[in-house]
């Protein structure tokens, strides 16, 4: 199993020099991988509804001030060598598809092949409405359709594509990703669309369990979740195990509730023994990759952290 952190590109630790030595420090201590997340702009407002924390706020105050994915994740290339990178999760209609197929395909070059593309649809009417030129309410088809341009400038010498959001005809896009056929595609979200949509065109399916509306927090949960995958990803004419899984837990330990709203354990909740427990536990139903977000009030504490739950827990499992 692959373990990753989260670099925190929002806020105070969202400075150059907290961000290069958070990557550098989580690179030195064997983590695979390293996530960022994806926002442009965000409403002035204190709770924008926020799907993945209790409150429906976001888990730091000053969210607004936070650097651009792409550019980011490029930059991060040039200042990493062995770690992973992988987009947590990059909101497909942000970007207009060929570009956005042009800038990953440069940052997966860039990095020698280091990029992992984890894909939404996005949830934030706000952002959309200033910044996506696709309606809101498309843009889970817009997701597919744009997956879809991307897949194909990545891997066809003039690729032709004639969709509703998307039209171009033997354009010549080089270099091709270092990865082939193209960089893994990790599918986010945990509603019934975000679990089709990982059925047919995930490489793996990427949730969140604290989502309010669909909680995976428990591990009955979990594996209905993964059912409903397995069954979708038939339905779609693909190998009912296609679509390896993979998770993404935001908070653990004591800063959760015990007990999910099923009345189950709610995963990685309580003691460093209950979170090896539970990473075993979803070793066990396939996962192949956990990441952890480490966020703390400034870098010494979030790098700490870092070591420190390295050494109390992934040494352990």
């Amino acid at each position: 199993m692959q373990f990753g952190f989260n670099l925190p590109n929002s806020g105070r630790l969202a400075a150059p020099e907290i961000m290069l030595r958070i990557a550098r420090e989580g690179e030195a201590l064997g983590y695979d991988y390293l996530t960022v997340t994806d926002h442009v702009v965000l409403p002035d407002m204190a709770e924008p509804g926020y799907p993945y924390s209790e409150s429906g706020a976001f888990y730091s105050t000053d969210s607004a001030y936070r650097h651009e994915m792409l550019t980011l994740a490029a930059w991060l290339a040039s200042v990493t060598s062995r770690v992973r990178l992988v987009l947590a999760v990059l909101v497909v209609p942000h970007r207009p598809a060929v570009l956005a197929a042009k800038m990953l395909a440069t940052i997966d070059v860039l990095s020698g092949g280091r990029l992992t593309v984890g894909i939404g649809a996005g949830w934030l009417k706000a952002e959309f409405d200033a910044v996506v030129t696709t309606p809101f309410a498309e843009r889970g088809a817009v997701t597919d359709e744009y997956v879809a341009a991307f897949r194909t400038l990545w891997t066809e010498k003039k690729p032709k594509i004639d969709g509703k959001y998307v039209h171009h005809n033997g354009l010549l896009l080089e270099p091709k990703p270092a990865q082939t056929p193209y960089p893994p595609i990790w599918v986010g979200g945990e509603s019934g669309p975000s679990l089709r949509r990982a059925a047919r065109l995930g490489d793996a399916w990427y949730p969140i369990g604290t989502n309010n509306a669909h909680p995976l927090d428990s591990l009955p949960r979990y594996r209905a979740g993964i059912e409903r995958l397995r069954r979708a990803t038939e339905a779609a004419g693909r190998a009912r195990d296609a679509v390896a899984l993979t998770y993404r837990v935001k908070r653990y330990g004591d800063a959760l509730a015990a007990t999910a709203s099923d009345g189950e354990r709610r995963l990685f909740s309580g003691s460093d023994s209950d979170i090896i427990g539970d990473i075993h536990a979803l070793g066990d139903l396939g996962v192949t990759a956990i990441d952890f977000d480490f966020e703390r009030p400034d870098a010494d504490a979030v790098i700490a952290e870092m070591r420190s739950f390295r050494e109390r827990v992934l040494a352990k499992v």
